[in-house]
């Protein structure tokens, strides 16, 4: 469910920028609903392209739809919303939280080889899902998405980072491999109108 639009040479696991000026702000789930205009005019700048192909799972009031889901105040707790910021104006954000044992997540798992019952069990300290990446278009092509994609996951305590991407994403695809991404397996999540998304895992 992430794209990505924007390159930088910052180590994956770096929790530094090489963009000037650039300042992040974390919020949790109940913090997050208070931006929510905030989160959807990003997501409107970010993902044009996808807004306009018409796509179901791809429209604003899906997309905010499963925000509102994943900040919902009876969700296990461990949301994490960050805000990408020049000179005060968001230009991006990323979100996630680590995977309880009650986790639907894994649901549909096809996984490539080994033991599925093995790879997907969770205690809410093994796996961190990162849920959205997204840049407004004006400002990709200057490292925002993976300065964010670093900062979210740098001080992480879990033993794993999960993603779902499209496979047909390729500019995507070839970032996440460069920031030591690897393939799992497939999955179509349970959303209305979801596609199917290749599962990938960085350990952490």
């Amino acid at each position: 469910m992430v794209r990505l639009r924007a390159n930088s040479p910052t180590s994956p696991k770096s929790p530094h920028s090489s963009v000037h000026g650039l300042s992040f702000q974390h919020y949790t789930a109940a913090e997050a609903r208070h931006i929510r205009d905030e989160v959807e005019t990003i997501f409107r700048d970010s993902y044009t392209e996808a807004i306009e192909s018409g796509e179901e799972f791809e429209t604003p009031e899906a997309f905010m739809h499963r925000f509102d889901a994943y900040t919902d105040p009876n969700r296990p707790p461990g949301f994490e919303l960050i805000t990408a910021r020049q000179a005060d104006e968001p230009i991006g954000q990323t979100w996630g939280w680590p995977l309880t044992s009650e986790t639907q997540w894994w649901t549909g798992l096809q996984l490539d080889v080994g033991d599925a019952v093995a790879f997907t069990a969770e205690n809410g300290s093994r796996t961190f899902a990162l849920s959205e990446i997204m840049v407004r278009t004006d400002f990709t092509g200057r490292g925002v998405a993976h300065a964010l994609h670093n900062e979210l996951l740098s001080g992480r305590r879990e033993q794993r980072a999960t993603l779902l991407v499209r496979p047909d994403n390729e500019r995507a695809y070839r970032r996440y491999v460069r920031w030591g991404w690897s393939r799992a397996g497939i999955l179509r999540p349970a959303w209305p109108d979801a596609p199917q998304f290749d599962v990938l895992i960085l350990d952490l």
